[in-house]
């Protein structure tokens, strides 16, 4: 797609000495008007002008002010590179030939150049230019126009798992007035009309439509294909209404990992700004999400050609430099599996909460899905989100206990309730009342006792909580070439905080993704790194104390108890699960009542798959994010 626009850009003008073939001097003076005049010449046309120049035909000089005006913004070098001065006959005014070198930056690697010939002619007021066409560019003819055109190039895809093509152009209509077919009231009749069926604000709109030039196409939506259909029948009654068939770079679908690849659209006033003249008014550039952050990758280079059209409407190219294609921006995105993510957020239902779901490989740390429920609002909580992870979080307390000597079969007591430092805590509401009293730790974590594991909170030293987290990738931040929330467990100020650090509270903050990175490092023995751009490359942090094997064979002992004994059985008949853990965490206001309203969490491994589902406010964790998790993993 091709469109003429003007930049204003500085003019650069190079002058050198200008020489002659024969002198048209007597005597002892060795000047040469004609040469002088040649000078003169082309520092106007370096200014994009023929500035005072004495013209044979003063007409000439709007006529090449007009002519050249598409040009105004390019900059140009105007040289002399010789004169030449035929010998004269008869009564015949002297004549002489300059010889123009021109280079004219348009862009690209090298500049235009060429030369042409300036006529001059000697009057009775001294040397004047006879101005044609040809001396601003050769075959130039009376009756040419120039035009500069920008050459859009192709934007590069975003593929996803073995090179499937996730974002490309897709078919779209774009919705809105065409002023050329109404005018006076109708247009604001038009436009109230056309914003009401394509519900966008109709106050606005009528503003703008009202403000825009006669032959205005004024936009106010853009559709999918698909999306537009069951919209035309009412649009196509509205005078002036105009649907414009066009492509945009898209997803498969609206919501397909809408807040991670983000979306591509006209350039604000901001982003031309800041982009000092590499994009203008009209451009399409990424405006959010990774089509933002690889714009410049995606979008590739512009290029751009200089047109001559003649009288009888003929279209002739001077010069072109090509469009230099974006580049493809590859993921780790599994679509089947993103697909099924979005469905499984889909079944809380309209006006569900925020919530979100994250798929990593533990194998290799592929990040295979990542999706934000319509609760978002479009924000990429999935990867980004802050919250208390709750008992999803005593996988990383369990570590941390191993490790202080206490083992899966060791008994701890579960009270009902346990005070520290004049603080209460219990056990969530419909906590088995089977498993109140001594239990061992690894019936402490598949039931989620939270008073076991507070009750054990003085056999942890400063910072063996925040080792565990980093042993199991949380805590510990990662640039891997798009914003991700690794989560924080920064050392506690009071005995409270220690001990609701322990259960997921207090402190400890997590996103979607770092409980996902939870459980693909507990799969795979080790603090896996996730990668989702595979050609972004990261290295991994040292971490103080990395997770063994027999530390990685027990905790999946303990996940593996979650699901066959504990708050996880209803997993149990879903073909491969090797173990999860549920979790739910206090936050906000309390209610009339006093509660305080629950985040919902669940993380899970089945095979070489490892998810964690949140939900912001919910009843718990095998209630509310688990039937998620449930569907997806079916």
């Amino acid at each position: 797609m091709e469109h003429m626009r003007s930049l204003r850009l500085g003019i650069a003008v190079v002058l050198m000495g200008v020489g002659s073939a024969c002198s048209s001097a007597g005597g002892d003076d060795d000047s040469d008007p004609a040469a002088d005049l040649a000078s003169e010449l082309a520092a106007a046309l370096s200014d994009h002008s023929l500035g005072e120049v004495p013209l044979t035909d003063e007409a000439a000089r709007d006529a090449f002010a007009e002519l050249v005006s598409p040009l105004d913004e390019v900059p140009v070098a105007v040289e002399v590179a010789g004169v030449e001065h035929p010998e004269a006959t008869g009564d015949e005014p002297r004549t002489a030939t300059a010889t123009l070198s021109w280079q004219w930056d348009i862009g690209g690697p090298d500049p235009w150049t060429y030369d042409t010939p300036a006529a001059l002619v000697e009057g009775e007021d001294g040397w004047q230019v006879e101005w044609s066409p040809a001396t601003l560019a050769p075959d130039l003819v009376e009756g040419d126009t120039l035009g500069l055109r920008t050459l859009t190039p192709d934007r590069g895809d975003i593929t996803g798992a073995n090179g499937t093509v996730l974002v490309t152009e897709r078919p779209v209509l774009r919705y809105g007035l065409d002023k050329t077919k109404v005018e006076g009231t109708q247009v604001a009749r038009s436009a109230r009309r056309i914003a009401r069926i394509l519900d966008v604000d109709a106050a606005a709109y009528v503003e703008r439509a009202e403000a825009m030039g006669a032959e205005a196409f004024v936009e106010a939506v853009v559709l999918r294909e698909e999306d537009a259909l069951e919209v035309l029948p009412a649009f196509r009654k509205v005078p002036g209404a105009l649907a414009v068939n066009d492509t945009l770079p898209l997803a498969p679908s609206r919501d397909f990992a809408a807040a991670l690849l983000g979306r591509v659209g006209a350039a604000t006033a901001e982003v031309v700004e800041e982009s000092d003249g590499a994009i203008v008014a009209g451009d399409e550039v990424g405006l959010s999400g990774l089509q933002a952050r690889y714009d410049e990758q995606l979008r590739g280079a512009s290029g751009r050609a200089v047109v001559a059209r003649s009288a009888d409407d003929r279209l002739r190219t001077l010069v072109e430099v090509p469009a230099v294609d974006g580049a493809d921006l590859a993921t780790t995105i599994a679509p089947a599996l993103q697909d099924k993510a979005e469905a499984a957020l889909a079944t809380l239902g309209d006006g569900a909460p925020a919530s979100a779901l994250v798929a990593i490989r533990p194998s290799d740390g592929a990040v295979l899905a990542t999706a934000n429920g319509a609760g978002a609002e479009g924000a990429d909580l999935a990867d980004t989100g802050q919250y208390a992870p709750g008992s999803t979080f005593k996988v990383v307390s369990s570590l941390a206990l191993l490790r202080s000597g206490l083992a899966p079969g060791d008994r701890v007591a579960c009270p009902a309730t346990t005070t520290v430092d004049g603080r209460s805590f219990k056990n969530y509401d419909d906590y088995p009342a089977s498993s109140v009293g001594e239990i061992t730790l690894a019936q402490a974590v598949a039931q989620s006792c939270n008073t076991a594991f507070i009750g054990n909170v003085d056999r942890l030293a400063d910072g063996d909580l925040a080792a565990a987290a980093q042993a199991l990738g949380l805590g510990t931040d990662h640039d891997l070439g798009f914003p991700v929330y690794f989560g924080q467990v920064p050392p506690p100020e009071t005995e409270t905080g220690a001990a609701a650090d322990l259960i997921g509270q207090g402190t400890v903050l997590a996103s979607p993704f770092a409980m996902a990175t939870v459980a693909a490092s507990v799969a795979a023995g080790r603090a896996v790194l996730p990668t989702l751009l595979p050609d972004h490359q990261v290295e991994q942090t040292a971490i103080s104390a990395p997770l063994t094997g027999g530390e990685a064979a027990t905790l999946r002992s303990l996940m593996r108890g979650v699901v066959t004994t504990g708050s996880g059985r209803f997993l149990l008949d879903v073909p491969g699960v090797d173990g999860a853990k549920t979790g739910t965490a206090e936050y906000g206001e309390p209610d009339a009542s006093g509660a305080l309203p629950t985040h919902a969490w669940m993380i899970a491994v089945r095979g070489d798959l490892a998810v964690a589902v949140f939900v912001g406010t919910g009843v718990s964790g095998s209630q509310t994010a688990g039937p998620v998790l449930e569907a997806f993993l079916r």
